[in-house]
């Protein structure tokens, strides 16, 4: 980009007051869901790969710390029981009622050991998984508002819940107890809430949420995600990602 184009590109975000995921950004061909804990022994190896996924533009990977490890003599600093309950309610909607750490969900479909690379990789690549997500989406932060624009449907009569996931981009923890006792472990993209924004009805949609709905925990900027849900979630049709993600 030449001096010049960044100048009207910058002087275009200071004149709208938003800044985000512009048009023309590399859309996610996935979304991956870490489910982790700091009391999980076999978990480290899983935040590390997490984090090296991260840096891929065509990737989402979120930490989703849950809870039910608690008991072992650490209470995980980072959990949240909605995420444990999320896990779970993926587990019944495959049916196989998998529920471990670390276990990673790919697109809301594929579940794979979240330490595992190449099982990761190939569910990437898998077109059962969706991984070209079908429907844009694109975010803009501005002062008091996010706006959110949803493209229309490859289908008809498609329809799904969008959500904004507030979301600290990197904390370290010292673990002072349980089966990490005396790590220091680095998390990357820490999910800290879920905000329902809407449903979509397959048709393009512009949303608008205050921008209290970041409030949450020590949130830093979040993703958009828009999923298909039917008494539980879904496979993941878009996302998007907020600023410094």
């Amino acid at each position: 980009m030449t001096h010049a184009a960044l100048r009207r590109l910058l002087a275009g975000l200071i004149l709208t007051g938003f800044s985000g995921t512009a048009l023309g950004a590399e859309a996610p061909r996935a979304v991956i869901e870490l489910f982790t804990s700091q009391g999980c022994s076999a978990c480290p190896p899983a935040d590390r790969l997490m984090s090296e996924l991260a840096r891929d533009p065509g990737v989402i990977a979120l930490s989703l710390p849950v809870t039910y490890w608690d008991y072992l003599g650490w209470k995980d600093t980072l959990a949240h029981t909605a995420f444990t309950e999320r896990q779970r309610a993926y587990a019944s909607m495959r049916g196989d009622r998998q529920v471990f750490t670390p276990q990673a969900v790919v697109n809301g479909a594929a579940t794979v050991v979240g330490s595992d690379r190449a099982a990761l990789e190939r569910s990437i690549r898998d077109p059962g998984t969706a991984t070209s997500l079908p429907v844009a989406i694109r975010s803009e932060a501005g002062p008091e508002r996010i706006a959110i624009d949803v493209g229309a449907a490859p289908d008809p009569g498609r329809t799904a819940e969008l959500w904004l996931l507030p979301v600290a981009r990197t904390r370290e923890v010292a673990i002072g107890r349980g089966e990490n006792r005396g790590r220091t472990v680095t998390y990357r993209n820490v999910v800290r809430g879920m905000h329902h924004v809407g449903t979509w009805t397959g048709a393009p949609a512009h949303y608008e949420v205050l921008r209290a709905a970041l409030r949450a925990g020590d949130a830093d900027t979040y993703v958009v995600v828009l999923q298909a849900e039917h008494n539980g979630p879904g496979r993941i049709l878009g996302a998007a990602k907020g600023p410094g993600l």
